[in-house]
């Protein structure tokens, strides 16, 4: 056998090619490899694309982790180039926003913390960063968009209450719900948190925006700074 031939899918019968098996039998029935194997296309020289697969879940635990990784990250692992990390990253992300997705047609009536914990739980609790994210409401608590203010530890410096409200003066929101994550899993608000929460909900007063609540999302929790009257 010639191994400097690259293996190739379509070298296998139809019955184990992942794209033929998903067509059959849906994508439910497929194992996260040969899902990733459909996601990087092919393999390198003398490789099949489910080694590759095989390896890049290997090295990174979970899929969660992988969707997680930096394009450099994955671009590390053998068989993983530049444009099958940035398919990777794509194709998950595209799971994550479909997991955050209320649907189309009338936009979502939020009106509890578990709401904002729905929209934004897939997006927010495996991130390693710490993302600050406006939820803005029209004036009958309908969902008009969500807005990534800033991403890194929470601070006064990085989240201005400028920046905040001209995104959503911008979308002629008459609500606003914040929520951030915190990587460590634990839901607890900092006194960081909470500083800054109470300075939003001031500046909110002088723009007639009323701020409803600040979720804080870690792992498969949620704390509401509304619920524990902090703000």
């Amino acid at each position: 056998m010639d191994t400097d031939k690259p293996f190739r899918v379509c070298d296998l019968p139809p019955s184990a090619r992942p794209r033929e098996r998903l067509q059959q039998l849906g994508p439910d029935k497929l194992s996260d490899v040969e899902l990733l194997a459909i996601l990087i296309g092919k393999g390198v020289r003398g490789e099949p694309v489910f080694k590759v697969a095989e390896r890049l879940l290997a090295k990174f635990g979970s899929l969660k982790a992988i969707a997680n990784a930096s394009v450099e990250e994955l671009h590390q692992t053998k068989g993983i180039g530049l444009a099958k990390s940035s398919q990777i990253k794509a194709g998950l992300e595209l799971g994550n926003r479909v997991a955050g997705d209320f649907g189309t047609g009338t936009a979502p009536l939020i009106k509890t913390p578990d709401d904002v914990a729905k929209l934004l739980k897939a997006k927010l609790r495996d991130r390693k960063k710490e993302y600050f994210v406006a939820v803005l409401l029209d004036s009958r608590h309908r969902l008009i968009k969500t807005v990534d203010i800033s991403i890194g530890s929470l601070d006064a410096s990085i989240v201005h209450p400028r920046e905040v409200f001209k995104e959503a003066i911008s979308a002629s929101a008459g609500a606003v719900i914040f929520a951030h994550n915190h990587p460590s899993g634990d839901p607890t608000p900092s006194d960081d948190d909470i500083k800054i929460s109470k300075r939003l909900a001031e500046v909110g007063k002088l723009v007639d925006i009323t701020v409803l609540d600040h979720i804080i999302i870690g792992g498969n929790k949620r704390r509401s700074l509304k619920e524990e009257k902090i703000i």
